[in-house]
This record gives structure tokens, sequence and C-alpha cells, in this order.
């Protein structure tokens, strides 16, 4: 199993690197989240090194910000582009 994950791995750091770079942080912010996550947020932009992800409500932005090592660790082998920061925004309306 551990070699059929280390493949997956490979075909998506592969295809993330073949887009513009400033778009691998958005592309890869729900492989990095999991899909639970990924339902409830967006990643909005890529600007200066800063991804911004757009978040339900202010308990989401904690409990986001509480991850914000661990996400910004994994998007950072992903995306190909280094990410500094992950912001979280709460969504208007």
């Amino acid at each position: 199993m551990e070699q059929a994950g280390a493949g997956l791995e490979k075909i998506v750091l592969g295809s993330l690197r073949r887009v513009p770079q400033d778009e691998a942080p958005l592309l890869a912010w729900p492989l990095v989240c999991g899909s639970l996550v990924a339902e409830r947020t967006r990643a909005l932009e890529f600007i200066g090194n800063v991804l911004r992800v757009e978040v339900p409500d202010a308990g989401w932005r904690r409990e986001m910000q509480s991850v914000a090592p661990r996400y910004l660790a994994t998007i950072n082998r992903y995306a190909g582009q280094k990410v500094d920061r992950i912001e979280f925004v709460i969504r208007q309306g």
C-alpha cells in the first residue's frame, strides 16, 4: 500500500509542477486539507507568498489557525512554490 501512496504522490507532485506557479497552491489546497475541510473552505488567492483561504466563520478560522503549520509544511511539499503563510478569512455574506 505504501508504494501505491508514493506513486500517487509522485503523480500529484508532477501535475502541480506543470501548472502556473501562482495557481499551484490554490490547486493543492483540497489535497492538503482533505475532503471534509475542502467542502467547507476555499482557497481564494495566492499573492506575495501568502495563500488566502476562505472559512465559514470565526470558529473555523481559530481551528484552521491551530493546524496551519501542518498544512503549510504539506502545501510547500506539494505546490513547488514557497508559501510563507496561510491567511484564513471569514466568508462574507
